[in-house]
């Protein structure tokens, strides 16, 4: 128990807070996010994509024996998208078809957008709920923040469906002088653009929000 306290009260260090503003529950979530892609990325290059498709599902749980190794108990939202992960993953292995485990974007980050801002309409603020003992915002603050992320996920879902229908599995297309399935291409599409974009864009907002930070408990 001890450890967990330690990981979830740790403070990033003064000189790497100004660039790099997450605790270490946050960057295990996201890490948990992407490691499995950036796997699936190199082991579907290598040996095809039902060994990628393997990949991901291993480090997809992987991921969450490490979520509850670190801190006992499963980080909601992280869980929440693993749990969709292995579940498309798996049609994609029965099927054979990697339209699964790519169309599985598409499905969760729309519906995930539309479920942030109904529960602003109902008053029930999710990202509040889930990440109140990590940040402490007023309650304009956190609207803000569930609204700006829920624009994010319509665009990358957006987005998502777009690679996914241009780039078919069937062809190949050389994107920087190298030869690339349609599934390599979208696998890339989500490591070098979605993975720092994402990364980028939550530093930002998570910089923008200071302005609506409630003070430390601690330091009242």
């Amino acid at each position: 128990m001890t450890q967990d306290v330690n990981i979830r009260n740790a403070t990033v260090p003064p000189a790497r807070k100004s660039w790099f503003p997450f605790n270490a529950e946050q960057t295990i979530n996201i890490l948990s996010e992407f490691g499995p892609l950036v796997t699936m990325f190199v082991v579907n290059a290598m040996a095809g994509i039902e060994a990628g498709t393997w990949a991901l599902i291993i480090t997809t749980l992987m991921a969450i024996g490490v979520m509850f190794y670190m801190f006992h108990r499963p980080p909601i939202f992280p869980l929440i998208a693993s749990s969709v992960t292995v579940v498309f993953a798996g049609l994609t292995l029965v099927t054979g078809d990697p339209m699964w485990v790519q169309i599985k974007v598409t499905i969760f980050n729309a519906l995930f957008a539309v479920f942030l801002i109904g529960g602003l309409f109902v008053k029930h603020n999710f990202f509040q709920y889930v990440f109140e003992k990590t940040f402490r915002y007023t309650d304009e603050g956190w609207n803000k923040f569930t609204w700006s992320f829920a624009l994010f996920f319509f665009l990358t879902a957006i987005a998502n469906e777009y690679v996914r229908r241009v780039y078919v599995e069937d062809h190949l297309y050389e994107i920087l002088g190298h030869e690339m399935s349609g599934v390599n291409v979208w696998i890339l599409f989500k490591v070098a653009i979605v993975l720092p974009v994402s990364g980028i864009y939550a530093w930002v907002l998570t910089r923008l929000m200071q302005k609506y930070r409630l003070p430390d408990p601690a330091h009242e």
